[in-house]
């Protein structure tokens, strides 16, 4: 795999990937757990499905530009980017685990 094409797919890649994670938290809380919108299960459905697939596609771009076969600048991008996902999965955990002993 090229250089450019790489590198096409860790920049579009990681916006995908880590902007649906970061959402997840905030959105579940102010769409499900305590709705503060008009209409927000409707909402929620639209946008967990969307998010979901946004997150997997760009999961698959990053992990094809980390696993690629040079190990340069690109490949050490994408795996700060898996860091970044794995770090924002733990506190995500956390906080759910906060909120259920809770409920």
């Amino acid at each position: 795999m090229q250089w450019k094409d790489r590198q096409r797919l860790l920049f579009t890649g990681a916006p995908l990937a880590i902007v649906p994670a970061l959402l997840f938290l905030p959105a579940l809380a102010y769409l499900v757990i305590t709705p503060a919108v008009r209409h927000s299960f409707v909402l929620a459905a639209m946008f967990f499905p969307v998010a979901a697939v946004a997150e997997a596609a760009g999961l698959y771009r990053v992990v094809c530009c980390c696993v690629s076969r040079p190990f340069d600048l690109l490949t050490m991008f994408a795996a700060g980017t898996l860091i970044v996902l794995l770090v924002i999965a733990a506190y995500t955990g956390f906080f759910l685990a906060a909120i259920a002993g809770l409920i």
